[in-house]
């Protein structure tokens, strides 16, 4: 089973239902190594901890992710403020888009790696935080105020929030079909703003990246896929962790799971915008 999240999809970490065991992995059923789960969710080996097993060899833990993730969203926010803030004004258009063009091409570079760069994700999460600085700024200068900013940050909390509830509350079964489904939908829409980017470098504006009704519509579309792929993830991870992943690869979830909640954020900013904008 794959994540629709192509930084997932590279490493067999995230795919242990292909039949592969890890550094650190029991098979199915068995006792793992420092007390973790044996392979898809097998007990583990009562009394045996981490403590003196190097960090390099153990298996990776959802606490690895969480404080990786949390790491590389803080390098984010702090890159946004900073761009925000220190930008001058005659330098606004180059550094947003030298922002956004390194943040696209290391992104490239990491979702296709086999092996994940730490530094590379650092890299990565400040010159997307430059980008969306700039971003973020200029839409709160369309709707007149940065209210819409705390109100985007806190709406994709609360989203990410709810739908981790949601997955694990009601215990959702991601089966092949569902990410067949989210893959094929993601693809497209990828697709079209991909078309819709270069008709517009030719003079045609259809509007579905502007802040009309086709733009609302659009931004709509974008956070309820955002949503699904976040849900893909989370069970990627979570085999991932059961299946032993070696524990630098919870660089690579850290970093899939902040290029999900930088496009949910976009999305949900760019809905706010077109609600309260003129």
């Amino acid at each position: 089973m794959q994540s629709s999240n192509p930084v997932l999809n590279r490493s067999s970490a995230f795919a242990p239902g292909q039949g592969q065991a890890y550094p650190g992995a029991a098979p199915y059923g068995q006792p793992g190594p420092y007390g973790q789960p044996g392979q898809y969710g097998g007990p583990g080996m009562p009394g045996q901890q981490y403590q003196g097993a190097p960090a390099n060899s153990r298996p990776m833990t959802l606490d690895d992710v969480i404080v990786k993730t949390s790491i590389t969203l803080g390098v984010v926010v702090v890159a946004a403020a900073l761009s925000w803030w220190r930008t001058p004004e005659n330098l606004v258009t180059p550094v947003f888009v030298a922002g956004a063009l390194v943040a696209f091409v290391l992104a490239m570079v990491l979702s296709f790696s086999r092996r994940i760069n730490p530094v590379l994700v650092m890299a990565y999460a400040a010159a997307e935080g430059v980008f969306l600085g700039i971003f973020s700024k200029f839409i709160a200068g369309y709707v007149g105020s940065s209210d819409v900013i705390v109100q985007a940050v806190l709406a994709t909390m609360v989203t990410f929030a709810l739908t981790l509830a949601t997955y694990k509350y009601f215990a959702i079964k991601v089966t092949p079909r569902f990410t067949k489904m989210v893959i094929i939908a993601t693809m497209a829409f990828a697709g079209v703003l991909l078309i819709n980017f270069v008709a517009s470098l030719l003079g045609y504006h259809s509007g579905i990246g502007g802040f009309g009704a086709m733009g609302l519509l659009f931004a709509a579309l974008g956070a309820g896929l955002a949503v699904f792929n976040l849900i893909l993830d989370f069970d990627l991870v979570e085999r991932g962790v059961a299946a032993g992943a070696p524990q630098n690869e919870a660089w690579r979830a850290a970093f899939g799971l902040t290029v999900t909640l930088v496009w949910l954020y976009i999305n949900l900013l760019r809905i706010l915008a077109i609600l309260r904008g003129n």
